[in-house]
């Protein structure tokens, strides 16, 4: 597992197999990051969130490609720690904040529209992804122009609307799913 852009591309990140956690591939990171970056445009000045986020790897990302600051949040204390490795392997620990707990609780302390970015990444087929949907979307920490990108199991099916949030693509790599929701009516090109 590597960062794919911007300042630090090519780092290896540090793996981590530990019962819970499934690393998002490299080719699905690398047409994920493409599609926001269409949606997107610069990722410079971008606050994001990775909620279940494993071994960080996707606010990495978004941070190597020029994201102003990324929260991540994680339960799993062994992710924890390498989320924390990754962050000082790519030298961006000053722009992370690591949130050590439970999503639902972590959620609580964040204002409206706090997020340009948010990725949802949870463990598969506990019908997690839906739940956070729900959540993000009674809490409106999205802001009005952001994206929220979900990954599931592809036989996993999230709804084409929860509350203001629409889906406005969805993508499928094989066995795993993207689907991305914004507050604009407007479709991912």
């Amino acid at each position: 597992m590597r960062v794919i852009a911007g300042t630090c591309r090519g780092r290896r990140l540090v793996p981590f197999s530990g019962r819970n956690i499934r690393p998002t591939p490299d080719r699905v990171r690398e047409a994920l990051f493409s599609i926001l970056q269409s949606r997107l445009g610069r990722f410079a000045g971008l606050k994001v969130l990775d909620l279940f986020a494993g071994s960080g790897a996707l606010a990495i990302e978004a941070l190597s490609r020029g994201a102003l600051s990324a929260c991540l949040v994680e339960m799993d204390l062994e992710s924890v720690k390498v989320i924390r490795s990754n962050l000082e392997r790519c030298q961006v620990p000053d722009k992370a904040q690591v949130v050590a707990g439970d999503a639902w609780q972590a959620l609580q302390q964040f204002r409206a529209g706090s997020f340009d970015l948010i990725f949802v990444d949870p463990p598969y087929d506990q019908g997690l992804a839906e739940q956070a949907l729900v959540e993000l979307d009674r809490l409106r920490i999205l802001s009005e122009r952001g994206i929220l990108c979900t990954e599931t199991r592809s036989s996993e099916t999230l709804p084409g609307e929860i509350g203001h949030l629409s889906r406005v693509d969805q993508r499928r790599y094989g066995a795993i799913m993207l689907n991305f929701y914004s507050y604009a009516s407007e479709s991912l090109s």
